[in-house]
């Protein structure tokens, strides 16, 4: 399953407000997957200083995710692909490197 982000703009938002839309935005995704568009939401990541707002999701496409935005009532920027990297990932890419190098 590939990951997205969808951006969006909170000016002035608060955390409650964060807590809402991602409320929303999982509820959205539940009904999409219950309909046959698998879409699930993850969480979401908020900057507060930026007043910019990540919600991330796991889906079969971008549009997916659009459209979980939109029966939230979520006004999202954009949607983009997001490769999710953890430490242990690139150790063991590393290692497959080095034994493969020997």
């Amino acid at each position: 399953m590939t990951r997205y982000l969808a951006e969006l703009y909170l000016p002035r938002a608060d955390i409650g407000e964060v807590r809402e839309h991602a409320e929303r935005a999982r509820t959205a995704a539940d009904e999409l997957t219950r309909q046959g568009t698998h879409v699930q939401y993850v969480r979401a990541l908020f900057l507060g200083a930026d007043e910019t707002c990540f919600h991330l999701y796991e889906a079969d496409s971008a549009e997916s995710v659009l459209e979980a935005n939109r029966r939230a009532s979520i006004p999202v920027e954009r949607v983009v692909e997001a490769v999710d990297i953890e430490l242990t990932d690139l150790r063991d890419h590393q290692n497959r490197k080095e034994n493969f190098d020997e």
